[in-house]
């Protein structure tokens, strides 16, 4: 019963057609890092795994380069 009401909702996808997964697209990025600053898994983002993929790459070269923090330690 419960499986039969998830498939039926649709939702928006998470990247857009415009959208491109890019190190430099920094806004993008961060909607799919936690608060701590880790990278959320690909059923919380619901992406293909080839998206993960490319999205992990970005996010660590974002990291490499200082447009995204490792971590998020401000308590």
């Amino acid at each position: 019963m419960s499986k039969s009401r998830r498939s039926s909702r649709r939702r928006s996808p998470p990247i857009r057609s415009g959208e491109i997964i890019d190190y430099k697209n920094t806004s993008l990025l961060r909607r799919f890092v936690s608060e701590q600053g880790r990278i959320l898994s690909r059923r919380m983002n619901r992406l293909t795994s080839k998206q993960q993929r490319s999205m992990t790459v970005a996010i660590k070269r974002a990291r490499i380069l200082a447009s995204l923090p490792f971590s998020n330690n401000e308590s």
